[in-house]
């Protein structure tokens, strides 16, 4: 039986190991909090994340992480992405020499402008070989509820995604395989980005013909990056390009349209953080995408945008004025 250990009790950790343990595999889910892990045990939910799910009795949880990643098949990481550095830095030495690494992250780290799967091989002294990411519409509240979704798991060998497809392929969770993990990443992160904008978009009263531009340009964005850093075009036109845009940008479960929704409003980013109680992962990672682009000399309106409203507190109408006022193009540009 493959043996997976799911580090991190959040909605997409839990609803992962779901999956997992759906699937037909040992799941060993892995959480800082004793309450947390007794009530998974003894009652198998976790009302503080996902309530109303009721879990395979055959999870199994703990606070300890050297017995959850014990004989690991595949250790899959699902923190929040500025703190898997120094989260994976403990659990590092605790990995059995043949264990798969599997990113459910969808964020670049600060300062150092790397991706999830670079910040893993970087950690974790591991080949790409070992290192597999998740990336896809994988709303967790719709996927408790065992609602068909499907998603893409890349790596760099191909052996080793279908490995890791089997291992989390159920009757209403359909994984595909793609050796493209750049793409996929750069997908799932910088859809988080276009989340707040459509967010604040919505917030601010518009309709969907600015939700159906910002979607799309900011998809425009997303590939002109990805191509610059190697990656797939077709990639973006999959689910974990446009179908991850997609689910973020139109479903109020999104934490990112949610974020940006209470900004559009007017609240300020100290009332929104203080009104959310989950990681929007595109607040920090918007910074860390524009820093990327930068980088690579690739031009990010939308997202230079979002990085103006959240962090240096310009009002939404002011930047959505400036994005119209930019000087015409031609749209594959």
């Amino acid at each position: 039986m493959t043996r997976c250990a799911v580090m991190g009790t959040g909605s997409w950790g839990t609803a992962f190991a779901m999956i997992l343990a759906d699937a037909g595999c040992e799941v060993t889910l892995w959480g800082r909090r004793q309450d947390l892990a007794d009530a998974i045990n003894e009652e198998h939910v976790n009302r503080d994340y996902l309530p109303g799910l009721t879990l395979p009795r055959s999870i199994r949880a703990t606070t300890d992480p050297a017995a959850a990643l014990a004989g690991a098949d595949f250790a899959v990481l699902s923190v929040p992405s500025q703190t898997l550095r120094d989260n994976l830095a403990h659990w590092a030495p605790l990995l059995a020499p043949d264990t798969v690494l599997v990113s459910l992250m969808k964020g670049i780290e600060l300062g150092t402008a790397k991706r999830m799967s670079e910040v893993i091989e970087e950690v974790a002294q591991v080949g790409p070989e070992r290192v597999v990411v998740v990336s896809g519409p994988n709303l967790a509240g719709e996927i408790a509820n065992r609602q068909p979704a499907a998603t893409v798991v890349a790596c760099t060998d191909e052996e080793v995604a279908k490995r890791f497809q089997k291992a989390c392929h159920t009757p209403y969770f359909r994984p595909y395989t793609n050796t493209d993990v750049v793409g996929c990443e750069l997908g799932g992160a910088v859809k988080n980005v276009i989340g707040l904008a459509v967010g604040m978009a919505n917030g601010m009263g518009l309709g969907d013909n600015t939700k159906a531009t910002l979607i799309t340009r900011g998809l425009a964005e997303t590939t002109r990056l990805g191509l610059r850093l190697g990656a797939d075009a077709h990639t973006f036109a999959g689910l974990a390009g446009m179908g991850d845009l997609v689910a973020t940008c139109s479903s109020p479960l999104s934490r990112n349209n949610t974020f940006g929704t209470n900004l559009g409003r007017g609240m300020t980013l100290a009332e929104t953080i203080a009104a959310t109680s989950q990681t929007a992962e595109g607040v920090k990672s918007c910074e860390s995408v524009l820093d990327l682009a930068r980088r690579n000399g690739v031009d990010m309106p939308i997202v230079e945008a979002v990085v103006d409203v959240v962090h240096k507190g310009r009002p939404t109408q002011e930047v959505l004025e400036g994005l119209m006022a930019r000087s015409a193009k031609p749209e594959r540009r």
